[in-house]
């Protein structure tokens, strides 16, 4: 039974640790592209070089 109670207290840890990671990202500005990565693959560019 405390190896139940070790394991949800780790994965608490872990899921914080996700959530301050995320919280972070945001607040740094890496989730500000929300045009690129989508409609990057659409456009038809020449080949470069060779």
């Amino acid at each position: 039974m405390s190896v139940i109670i070790l394991l949800l207290l780790a994965s608490i840890v872990v899921a914080g640790g996700f959530l301050l990671a995320f919280i972070w990202s945001v607040k740094s500005g890496q989730m500000e592209d929300d045009f690129g990565a989508s409609h990057r693959m659409l456009w038809d560019e020449p080949p470069t070089g060779q």
